[in-house]
């Protein structure tokens, strides 16, 4: 007898490489009460319906009524009581996931610190551990427990964050997905009472939910995701080998040397750049000319103007400056490059052009800008 047909879908299913460790994907807020624990949830709930084994390691509902529908609707799996100097605390038990092995699990408030007796100190380690298990992880987060913005965040806010997880945790991430609402949306569920009790609505109000605070958060929020988009873009361009020409954002660089004229040059990459809404980079190729020390004096006045225009400095080496500023171009997908040229003659000019050369055929993809300068 012949062995009965597959379906097209046990066919995928045979065909996939093989898992060696659980996807991350994390929702990332700007403060209480926008929405990260009900969106992942919400997710929880229709990859449960597509037919996917979803537990929830551990949700905290803070008393909010439809977060606590939502999470009554998938099967939780039970907190470990741990005695901590004689009282009872409860902690999710990563131990009891791992003997349930569900295909995703659903852990809020990544940047927890956990009691004393339980496995490990933060809740991202368990995080860590059971994706190493190849369990899929959904998870929350607030954009003020990142440890880099920490400090920023309590300059901004006046506010300390005791709880931090660090960047290269959520750098791990698969996927990270804001949890958005406008600040005078969130004032708005904040004064019904829809994220704190009524009698601390105005205290909160006037101190971490200031107008000026969310709309900061926010912004920092929005930066931290596009960072994560960045760097799955480069992944995937890299991993496909689409190319240098594969770009989405537009970004500048301006080419300088230890000359006086680099300042202008900066200055135009500088209005190009804002007029594009563009990244700006200044780059130099490091040279012997530049232990002189008129010129070191030069190259650091351009190179500091350039820092207080916002530019990201970038020192290159490399024996031929042309192909060594091309390279970078082409890996970071420059959009937009400038360089300058003087009045140049006999072998001086025929070298810059045959410079220009090089660079075009190394980088072709960018849209070169050269600028003629006056000689001093």
């Amino acid at each position: 007898m012949s062995e009965p047909r597959k379906s097209p879908e046990e066919w995928l299913l045979a065909s996939e490489p093989e898992k060696t460790r659980g996807r991350f994907k994390v929702f990332l807020g700007y403060a209480p009460g926008v929405g990260k624990t009900y969106s992942m949830l919400s997710e929880g709930i229709r990859r449960r319906s597509r037919g996917e084994d979803v537990v929830v390691g551990i949700v905290e509902t803070h008393g909010r009524s439809g977060t606590s529908e939502l999470a009554s609707r998938l099967e939780q799996v039970p907190r470990r009581e741990i005695d901590y100097k004689g009282t009872l605390f409860t902690e999710m038990d990563v131990d009891a996931i791992l003997a349930r092995m569900p295909q995703v699990v659903l852990i809020d408030e990544l940047a927890h610190t956990n009691i004393k007796g339980s496995r490990f100190a933060k809740r991202y380690e368990d995080v860590l551990l059971l994706l190493d298990n190849k369990i899929d992880v959904l998870s929350t987060v607030n954009i003020q427990h990142v440890e880099s913005l920490a400090p920023r965040i309590q300059a901004l806010t006046g506010v300390g964050v005791r709880e931090q997880v660090p960047d290269w945790v959520l750098d791990r991430a698969d996927e990270i997905v804001i949890s958005d609402l406008t600040p005078e949306a969130l004032v708005t569920r904040m004064r019904r009472g829809d994220i704190y009790p009524i009698d601390r609505v105005e205290r909160s109000l006037a101190n971490f939910f200031r107008r000026g605070n969310l709309i900061a958060l926010r912004e920092m929020a929005l930066q931290r995701v596009t960072r994560a988009v960045d760097r799955t873009l480069d992944d995937y361009v890299e991993a496909k080998r689409l190319g240098a020409h594969w770009m989405v954002a537009e970004k500048v660089a301006v080419c300088i040397s230890a000359n006086a004229q680099a300042r202008d040059l900066i200055a135009r990459g500088s209005r190009l750049s804002e007029a594009l809404n563009a990244e700006l980079y200044v780059l130099h190729v490091e040279s012997e000319r530049d232990k002189d020390p008129e010129c070191k004096r030069i190259l650091e006045s351009s190179l500091q103007f350039a820092r207080n225009l916002g530019a990201t400095i970038v020192n290159l080496t490399g024996s031929d400056p042309a192909r060594a500023t091309a390279a970078y171009i082409r890996e970071q997908r420059v959009t937009q490059a400038i360089v300058g040229r003087s009045a140049l003659h006999g072998l001086r000019k025929y070298l810059y052009y045959l410079a220009i050369q090089r660079f075009m055929s190394e980088a072709p993809h960018v849209d070169l800008h050269i600028v003629t300068q006056e000689s001093h």
